[in-house]
């Protein structure tokens, strides 16, 4: 007799369905965004990396850097990302209107919750870049924003929310909402 097993992987994502009584997003929209995201983070990193062994001593200086006005603004993405969820995301909305209808409709629905809290983990990481650079910290603003690269490249590209695994987790066991739905 042979049983399927599913990877754990696999157990996760279908963990980030959407309950039947909550609205849903469709899951190739946080991908969008993480994609965009991605892109502008790496950018960031090749902005801040000439000046990011030796900042500046003028704060004003530090403040005018081009990588730190683009991670300033992805931080303030990110925190409307996390305040408002990511169906009200800029990102979502450029998907739903221009990348949405040419794609076939999505196979599931995922909950907007965890990637919403995918958001605020972004935001927490790109504030420590921030407060860092302010703070004339070497590399203060690179490593964050590298970080932030990562999870928002592996997001995009593998279908894998670094921010989205660690919600599971924190449900399952107990700290945030969600746990009767994901133990099991």
């Amino acid at each position: 007799m042979a049983t399927t097993q599913h990877s754990p992987l696999s157990a996760s994502k279908a963990a980030l369905h959407a309950r039947p009584s909550r609205p849903g997003v469709d899951p190739r929209g946080p991908r969008f965004g993480a994609g965009i995201t991605a892109a502008l983070l790496l950018v960031t990193i090749g902005l801040a990396l000439p000046t990011a062994a030796v900042p500046s001593t003028a704060i004003g200086a530090r403040i005018a850097e081009p990588g730190f006005v683009l991670l300033a603004l992805i931080t303030a993405l990110f925190t409307w990302g996390a305040f408002a969820g990511v169906a009200r995301h800029p990102y979502g909305w450029l998907f739903r209107r221009l990348v949405r209808p040419r794609l076939a409709p999505p196979t599931h629905l995922e909950d907007p919750v965890p990637p919403t809290f995918a958001q605020g983990i972004g935001l927490v990481v790109t504030i420590v870049g921030v407060v860092l650079h302010l703070a004339g910290v070497p590399f203060g603003l690179a490593i964050p924003a590298a970080a932030a690269f990562i999870a928002a490249f592996l997001n995009s590209a593998f279908d894998y929310c670094f921010g989205c695994q660690i919600y599971l987790l924190l449900a399952r066991i107990g700290i945030v909402g969600r746990a009767s739905a994901t133990a099991g």
